[in-house]
């Protein structure tokens, strides 16, 4: 279960916010909401990947992803493999992004690594 609270994240300066509505305590497998406000920007996080696939859903307003170049309007779906990189995102309006990701997948463990 989730923890019920919006939190910062770190390095953001109060323009991201994460809302994690369940954990799985053995797997880590999570699913969450984070909201980018109107004027984000992540560049200073640069690009990101991860070695475990996720999934995001755009629940409202829009994001820029540079990887991409491409506008993710609410709605969009994306389906992440392990590796796949995105980001860094651009927010002009607030946007809600609903995120479902699978560590228990990841790429390094079904390797064998």
């Amino acid at each position: 279960m989730g923890n019920g609270q919006w939190e910062n994240i770190e390095g953001s300066e109060g323009m991201l916010e994460q809302l994690t509505l369940a954990i799985d305590p053995i797997s880590g497998d999570y699913t969450r909401l984070t909201r980018f406000k109107a004027g984000a920007d992540t560049k200073a996080f640069g690009a990101k990947s991860h070695d475990y696939p996720e999934e995001i859903y755009i629940i409202s307003g829009r994001l820029y992803d540079m990887a991409f170049d491409q506008w993710l309007e609410a709605g969009h779906y994306a389906s992440r493999p392990p590796g796949e990189v995105h980001g860094p995102f651009i927010c002009e309006l607030e946007c809600l992004v609903l995120e479902v990701s699978f560590p228990s997948q990841s790429a390094c463990d079904s390797a064998g690594v």
